[in-house]
């Protein structure tokens, strides 16, 4: 029988039933229940609203049943409900007339609030410590490359030399603001919602301030209306697990081309790449796609959450037990990518002489060029239109502005001379642009030593846990 049932005259349908459960997929937070019908019970026993040893014994009780349920001696029932009721029920059943009095003062709408507030506090913590030892591994990979010499690229055309630690500590620099938007999704995720009651409150004499504390909140939610009918808190993860998402496929993108013949500027561990059922020349960069395309699942998440909640009126209606699978798929999803992701780029082979190749074609010195010519006087549009002229030049012999003779460079410009062919030197041009931020050795160390400073601040205040 329902716990609810005593209004009703009848059974609910057998297709209601089925139609209305979710023990299927909110029994993951069987733990978190537990834990949060523990507080509420030791504050029940404190403030007397039910006798301690009432409260001792559904204590002792919630903690054999989460061992059997982690030991597997006690399955979930799939016919039941919800993992609320699963739960109270199996308390009713071992402790009798005691496990009657856990739901005082309580709803089941305060009650799933919490529990979802626990579980996303602790998926939250995962991701976030996923994060971490992606920037460790980029600050890795940084660190063995500040010298490899690249193309840098916009609108997908060679623009400027670059190095691969300079690319690799772009991705560090967005990776480390999702670290910041998870952390402070989290502090607004952390107030309590316990002692909201259905959207009212209740009329015993709680002390919501014991049940926050005991559970790790910052405080319990203000308003019983907000508290039992809010959901930002999913929107707002499910938004930076979504943009977690955008970073890796844009990083996916770049590796699924790096690795192409076309570009053939890495090369992918065999553990981490898969072959061809027909073409055995194959070795195709499966998890990259994958991330890429498991992107589109995460947004898809984020939609359902904000489309969910977009008409509700207050407080708590059915359509809420819609979040459960969107923030969880989303969350599942991301952990899932980080950790095949990192491995994955840090097994890569990096195939050095083919970047720097690369970097020798396309002219992409040509700013250091006219550059070149502006620090020896000439104004900076004469130097850029001379220094086109040259390109072109170049373009129609063959030739690149490494190759092509001083007099032609003289008879363009007196202000050339020999030191041309040094300043133009691919390394020159990345070690010249010292510039904060910018692709120097100096300058990515800079960038490196930021990275690892943020990654102690976050080791101490718990990140790289889990």
């Amino acid at each position: 029988m329902k716990l609810w049932a005593g209004r009703f005259s009848k059974e609910a349908d057998e297709r209601v039933n089925d139609f209305n459960s979710s023990i299927r997929f909110d029994s993951r937070m069987y733990a978190h229940d537990i834990k949060g019908s523990m507080a509420h019970a030791q504050m029940l026993g404190a403030q007397g609203i039910i006798p301690r040893a009432d409260a001792d014994a559904i204590c002792d009780g919630l903690d054999s049943i989460c061992g059997d349920l982690q030991s597997g001696a006690l399955l979930f029932d799939p016919q039941a409900e919800d993992i609320h009721m699963f739960i109270e029920q199996e308390l009713t059943k071992r402790i009798g007339d005691a496990g009657k009095r856990l739901h005082t003062a309580r709803s089941r709408n305060d009650q799933v609030a919490l529990d979802v507030r626990l579980y996303l506090r602790d998926e939250a913590a995962a991701v976030r410590a996923l994060l971490l030892k992606l920037l460790e591994t980029l600050c890795d990979l940084a660190g063995e490359h500040l010298e490899t010499v690249m193309p840098g690229y916009t609108h997908l055309q060679r623009a400027q030399p670059v190095t691969l630690a300079h690319h690799l500590m772009a991705y560090a620099s967005m990776f480390m603001r999702d670290v910041g938007r998870i952390a402070d999704a989290s502090a607004r995720m952390n107030v309590c919602p316990l002692g909201s009651g259905a959207l009212a409150g209740t009329t015993y004499p709680i002390d919501r301030a014991m049940t926050a504390a005991a559970l790790g909140f910052a405080g319990p939610s203000e308003n019983s209306l907000d508290g039992v009918s809010d959901r930002d808190f999913c929107i707002e993860l499910a938004a930076a697990f979504s943009t977690v998402m955008m970073h890796l496929s844009r990083f996916s993108e770049e590796i699924i081309a790096w690795c192409s013949w076309e570009f053939k500027f890495i090369e992918l561990d065999d553990a981490f790449a898969t072959g061809s059922s027909i073409m055995p020349q194959k070795k195709n960069p499966d998890v990259a796609e994958l991330v890429r395309g498991k992107t589109a699942r995460v947004y898809g998440d984020l939609v359902t959450l904000l489309t969910m909640m977009k008409g509700l009126p207050l407080a708590y209606n059915k359509d809420m037990q819609e979040d459960k699978e969107a923030i969880f798929d989303a969350a599942d999803t991301v952990k899932l990518c980080l950790v095949t992701f990192t491995p994955m780029l840090r097994t890569m082979t990096v195939l050095k002489d083919n970047m720097r190749a690369a970097a020798a074609r396309g002219f992409i010195n040509a700013t250091d060029c006219a550059d070149y010519l502006t620090k020896k006087g000439v104004p900076f549009r004469d130097a850029y239109k001379i220094t086109g002229g040259l390109v072109a030049q170049c373009i129609a012999r063959g030739l690149t502005l490494e190759t092509l003779p001083l007099d032609d460079y003289k008879a363009a410009s007196a202000a050339f001379d020999t030191d041309i062919y040094e300043a133009i030197a691919l390394e020159t041009c990345v070690r010249g642009r010292i510039s904060a931020g910018g692709p120097s050795p100096q300058a990515v160390k800079a960038q490196i030593a930021s990275a690892r400073a943020f990654l102690q601040r976050e080791a101490a205040d718990g990140g790289l846990e889990g």
